[in-house]
């Protein structure tokens, strides 16, 4: 037989031993846990004397950083609406090509039932002022039919 078909010893831990187990994750997460503590102090402790050190220069700064700021921050914006504007109109004539050319972009079903309504619509408004407009005309002759005979 070859050494590949043997089967793989298993290491077998002792009953001994697990009872170790829980004190050693206890002590590890604590350690852990301990380190954890004493960097986040250490950074708070940090930042605070930063902080202290760099308010009066902040103080000194502020009538040439607050306007800086401002004007970044418009400017920043500005750049970012633009984007979003002409990525949306390059999404927009996308689309209407997609759609003139029959290729059924996302949308072009609410699109034509949009349009068969408001076709809809049109023809019961334009039915609704030709009547109107009859009725008006019919009214129109009985007033000078009876302005005529009196």
């Amino acid at each position: 037989m070859s050494d590949q078909s043997k089967p793989l010893p298993q290491i077998i831990v002792p009953d001994q031993q697990q009872p170790f187990r829980p004190t050693v994750k206890f002590l590890t997460a604590s350690i852990l846990g301990a380190a954890f503590l004493l960097l986040s102090g250490l950074t708070l402790t940090g930042t605070v004397i930063a902080l202290i050190v760099a308010t009066p220069i902040l103080v000194l700064l502020s009538p040439i950083l607050v306007p800086a700021g401002i004007m970044v921050f418009l400017v920043t914006a500005g750049l970012f609406f633009s984007g979003g504007c002409g990525l949306m109109a390059i999404l927009a004539l996308t689309w209407m090509y997609n759609y003139l050319t029959g290729k059924h972009p996302p949308g072009a079903d609410k699109l034509e039932y949009a349009r068969g309504q408001l076709a809809r619509k049109a023809h019961d408004m334009k039915e609704r002022a030709k009547e109107y407009g009859q009725y008006v005309q019919q009214k129109a002759q009985e007033a000078a039919h009876q302005t005529h005979s009196s």
